[in-house]
């Protein structure tokens, strides 16, 4: 198939970890024999980055003539692919895009035009499906349930020793990781004084945002700051424990890598995690409850490492599995 490939998010020079798991879709397709073409926006910022979007998928179109297009975001990817190509739609939802529908009149009837358009429409999770099917009934009967994957070898179990050696992180007793944006969203405020209140071990945050300056100097509580996108795996396996217990969290691709890495967990109860976690790969918690994340800390502390439980949820997560259920949602759009 000729698939365009239309994302709002996409890794660039100055944003190499914007929208990574659109690059590897993309990657498998391509290795699945594919050609692809792409309209993408592949850097953070700027007020005309979706003025040229709107540019790019309509001269990519018509110069690559698609047989079915792929975009991933309702609004304004999928809005674009929709208003400015003929060929068959597929796009994704990924969760920021629906809450911006649900707060905003106009994005819901751009979301709801999509939902008309798109032949088929993928949702990373059933709690993101539910939430889009509300705002937009034009989804019912075509949403599908297929998550962005894991790659289970860049996220394959490594030797904690030599991870730690290599970032040179030396913690002092359980180690704990939280990976992201240093926002409200991701309740990072709410994770540091649920591990202050522990009074043991060491809590790393990679990643960066407005809320640092409130985290810095605390005691226990390292800021890594963003590092490169190829660090991930090892900061993963240097960790004891991984916790993304954001206020809500569409899908969670965080903690099922730590998964995959064969680490215990602590995750959100609000959103698509729930649906992978298993109780002996983790400890799923109420974001908004501190005592009861001070709880999952110590629960998801005792867990045994490596964690097999974890490992084994993941690989049925795998990158190639979920591309491969997106490859026949657009084979079938491609067909009519």
């Amino acid at each position: 198939m000729k698939i365009l490939l239309v994302s709002q998010m996409y890794p660039g020079p100055t944003a190499p970890d914007l929208g990574t798991f659109v690059a590897d879709l993309e990657r498998v397709l391509a290795e699945r024999g594919h050609e692809l073409a792409r309209a993408v926006v592949d850097r953070r910022g700027g007020k005309s980055r979706h003025l040229g979007l709107a540019r790019d998928v309509l001269v990519t179109a018509r110069r690559f003539r698609p047989d079915v297009v792929y975009a991933h975001f309702l609004v304004p990817a999928g809005f674009l692919a929709a208003a400015e190509t003929r060929a068959p739609l597929v796009v994704t939802a990924h969760g920021t895009d629906v809450e911006n529908a649900r707060r905003r009149s106009a994005v819901r009837a751009a979301t709801r035009f999509v939902a008309r358009r798109a032949d088929s429409i993928v949702a990373v999770s059933d709690w993101l499906r539910q939430r889009l099917e509300e705002i937009a009934p034009e989804a019912r009967g075509k949403t599908h349930v297929i998550d962005c994957g894991v790659d289970l070898e860049r996220f394959a179990p490594r030797e904690q020793t030599d991870a730690r050696a290599r970032i040179g992180w030396e913690p002092d007793g359980t180690a704990f990781l939280c990976v992201g944006s240093l926002s409200e969203r991701k309740n990072v405020l709410r994770l540091a004084r649920a591990f202050e209140r522990r009074r043991e071990g060491s809590l790393v945050f990679v990643g960066d945002g407005p809320l640092r300056p409130a985290l810095e100097g605390r005691p226990g509580i390292r800021l890594a700051g963003a590092r490169p996108h190829e660090e991930i795996p090892d900061w993963v396996s240097a960790a004891d424990v991984v916790c993304q217990p954001s206020l809500s969290e569409p899908f969670g691709l965080v903690t099922l890598e730590a998964m995959a890495a064969a680490r215990p967990v602590v995750a959100t109860r609000v959103g698509g995690p729930p649906e992978f976690v298993p109780p002996a790969a983790g400890a799923l918690v109420d974001p908004e409850d501190e005592d009861a994340l001070v709880a999952a800390l110590a629960t998801a502390a005792s867990l045994p490492r490596p964690n097999e439980a974890g490992s084994a949820a993941a690989a049925e997560h795998a990158l190639e599995t979920q591309t491969a259920r997106v490859e026949e949602l657009l084979a079938r759009a491609a067909a009519k």
